[in-house]
């Protein structure tokens, strides 16, 4: 399976030489240039890659969409991306495309966990809040949304055509592609520090961008879930489960006929154990319990948004009291977590105890 290598680069010439002559080893390599003004594209090429040059700055969406389109010109059955700025190892492209190689309809993503130490506080938690999210909107767990290290199937992109640009693309595609049955498979990678120069990432309006996509998904789950708790709740009062269920409760107490108040006891007592049976069933459904843990994120994620812009800009001195915040607020291992098992109850009165 032949692979090409796509490195989007802004104003990365003092690092886009390295990485390339790094990957080379591991494929073709093509440089998309969103309009540099340092001359990242001579460094490029003299380092060996083929080079597209946008005329002027796009975006990091349209850079990539550049090298997808020239991956799918070339007949190449994989694209591989990487940052041009350093922070991704080209020595880890092995392991992508050797997943990407071994599971060919797998989005593979390089995952830069945290305890690795390369990743700044605003930036772990700005991961730990967008994963939360996708989680909730989509069903997809995984660590770093946001990681540019990822090996795409090209027939991907004759099923998922991405709307947004900037940053915002990494992330649609994959809620796009988990929402079209596209399995995500993570690679763990290490997270390099940025020495040279602060990242392309843009805390207040690429953050804004992550954001307000997010929120439209979060906005469709929360729409499904208040059909599916309406639905949930109006069911059991319709049909042939209602007619069914009195049916039962007349025939336990049927036995009580001549006894006007131990016969009013069982019917009582029946309509309880089905209320405390709803209860616990409800109680033992990830479904509600993942509601309420997402619907207490959705509602901190204003001002957890805010403290995240601050944190970003803030003196690296200063105490870190927002990251206790989200990774309380936003703990996929809150969302996910199994329920504990519950014991059904009986009913206390019945003919046949």
């Amino acid at each position: 399976m032949s692979a090409l290598i796509v490195v989007p680069v802004f104003n990365e010439a003092g690092t886009v030489g390295e990485v390339v002559a790094a990957a080379q080893a591991h494929g073709a390599v093509l440089v998309v240039d969103d309009g540099s003004r340092d001359g990242s594209a001579d460094v490029a090429r003299r380092a060996g890659a083929d080079v597209i040059r946008h005329p002027r700055r796009l975006g990091k969406g349209e850079a990539i969409r550049t090298g997808v389109a020239a991956a799918q010109a070339r007949g190449a059955s994989i694209v591989v991306t990487l940052d041009g700025d350093g922070q991704h190892s080209p020595a880890e492209l092995g392991a992508l495309l050797d997943a990407a190689r071994a599971m060919p309809r797998a989005i593979v993503v390089g995952v830069r966990r945290g305890e690795c130490g390369g990743l700044p506080p605003d930036r772990l938690n700005a991961m730990r809040v967008a994963g939360f999210f996708v989680n909730w909107a989509c069903g997809l767990r995984l660590d770093d949304t946001q990681s540019g290290f990822r090996a795409y199937p090209i027939e991907l992109f004759d099923h998922v055509q991405p709307r947004h640009g900037g940053f915002v693309f990494e992330t649609e595609v994959l809620v796009a592609g988990v929402a079209r049955g596209w399995p995500v498979h993570e690679v763990p990678v290490t997270a390099i520090p940025r020495a040279r120069q602060r990242s392309r990432f843009r805390p207040v309006s690429d953050g804004v961008a992550i954001g307000g996509y997010l929120a439209g998904r979060v906005a469709v789950r929360w729409a499904i879930e208040a059909g599916a708790l309406v639905g949930a709740l109006v069911k059991p009062f319709l049909g042939e489960r209602r007619r069914a269920r009195h049916a039962v409760t007349m025939e336990q107490a049927a036995i009580y006929a001549g006894a006007p108040a131990l016969w009013a006891l069982s019917i009582g007592s029946s309509a309880i154990q089905h209320v405390v049976n709803r209860v616990n069933l409800w109680r033992r459904d990830p479904r509600p319990r993942r509601a309420l843990v997402a619907a207490q994120a959705t509602v901190a994620a204003p001002v957890l948004l805010v403290l995240l812009v601050v944190q970003a800009f803030a003196p690296r001195r200063m105490p870190d009291f927002v990251s206790p915040l989200v990774r309380w607020f936003c703990s996929q291992d809150r969302l996910d977590a199994e329920p504990e098992p519950l014991a059904t109850v009986a009913n206390p009165i019945s003919p046949h105890r």
